[in-house]
């Protein structure tokens, strides 16, 4: 032990006298500089200049990491993009801060448009995150709470006990709209979110287990969710957040897409970036969808830059309260689970 303190205190008295050396021979090559200056001649005679240190003498490290991950990003998406396995944008922030955004590829490419920052693409789940915003607004403004019962505004539903947080942590125990949409209702015509109501309420298919008892990710819940927006807002959900998210924040590329007062399916959607896929070697973009209709699981389109803007937003607390916020970051189902062997509830009183 005092072996090691001593060699301790012997190094540090070293890197001291090191720096002292390091600090006098810069003060010394400053000097000289200073003292030696630059000499030319002005009328014939010795004139002497004093040396002066340029601006570049300090460095901003961050800056040059910035760099240094933007030249990174930059080369691996181009190559990306050079094999054919990505096509689209890119927007990376650290700390609030972007560090890199661009585009890579085409927006249409039959016509070879190139993508822009502003390109808008839709976000499929992705957008489940601005129904859950839009019920912690109305949250916020006392319209509802996580713990109401989801007949409190929609009182038809035929469900019973199951309630707004139930639908948020996909805990509500509620079968898929979509398949009971595909074996009831015509796929040439759209269908929306009050007609998925009716569709449950008419046909009552079996939960697959009572709520809170279990965790299923399922549209259903999301969907429900955008229909309770509407009932307490009394406005189209697209229209409640477009006034009350996609405004305030001014994401002016986003919106969400809908089917409303159409009678039946577009062979192409006109918004946003088309999706596409393989058939055989070509290309073919993707034509609308009847369940397109439906809002809330689904359906946003947004550009990156709106999506940071969102995340600010978020972050910042300046969309929805930090408190709102820690809440819906609670964990919404226990660590483990171990299903519980219990009849499934009647679906009627």
């Amino acid at each position: 032990m005092l072996l090691t303190g001593f060699v301790f205190l012997t190094i540090r008295e070293i890197v001291k006298k090191i720096n002292i050396i390091i600090l006098l021979g810069i003060v010394i090559v400053v000097s000289v500089f200073s003292i030696a200056g630059r000499k030319t001649t002005v009328n014939n005679e010795l004139v002497h200049t004093p040396f002066v240190a340029g601006e570049n003498i300090f460095y901003d490290v961050g800056e040059i990491l910035a760099d240094q991950k933007s030249s990174n990003l930059d080369s691996r998406f181009n190559n990306l993009n050079k094999k054919g396995v990505f096509n689209g944008t890119i927007l990376y922030a650290e700390n609030g801060e972007t560090i890199f955004k661009n585009a890579y590829g085409y927006e249409d490419f039959r016509q070879k448009d190139s993508l822009q920052l502003n390109s808008t693409f839709q976000l499929a789940s992705v957008s489940k995150m601005f129904t859950a915003a839009a019920i912690m607004l109305l949250k916020e403004k006392s319209k509802l709470q996580f713990d109401d019962t989801i007949t409190k505004f929609i009182p038809e539903f035929p469900y019973y006990g199951i309630t707004i947080r139930q639908l948020l942590t996909h805990r509500s125990g509620l079968s898929r709209y979509m398949s009971l949409a595909d074996k009831y209702w015509d796929v040439n015509k759209p269908i929306n979110n009050e007609e998925v109501i009716d569709l449950f309420v008419k046909y009552k298919p079996d939960p697959y287990f009572k709520p809170n008892d279990g965790f299923h990710y399922c549209n259903t819940n999301y969907a429900l969710l955008a229909s309770v927006v509407e009932r307490v807002s009394g406005k189209p959900f697209d229209v409640f957040v477009k006034e009350h998210i996609f405004g305030p924040l001014k994401m002016n590329d986003s919106f969400v897409y809908n089917l409303r007062d159409k009678e039946d399916i577009n062979s192409s959607i006109h918004v946003g970036v088309p999706g596409y896929r393989y058939r055989r070697w070509r290309l073919v973009e993707v034509g609308d969808y009847y369940l397109n209709g439906v809002m809330g699981d689904k359906g946003v389109y947004a550009s990156v830059e709106d999506l940071f803007k969102f995340n600010l937003a978020l972050d910042n607390g300046t969309l929805v309260t930090v408190s709102t916020l820690e809440e819906a970051f609670t964990r919404g189902s226990a660590k483990y689970y171990k299903r519980k062997k219990s009849p499934v509830p009647p679906t009627i009183k």
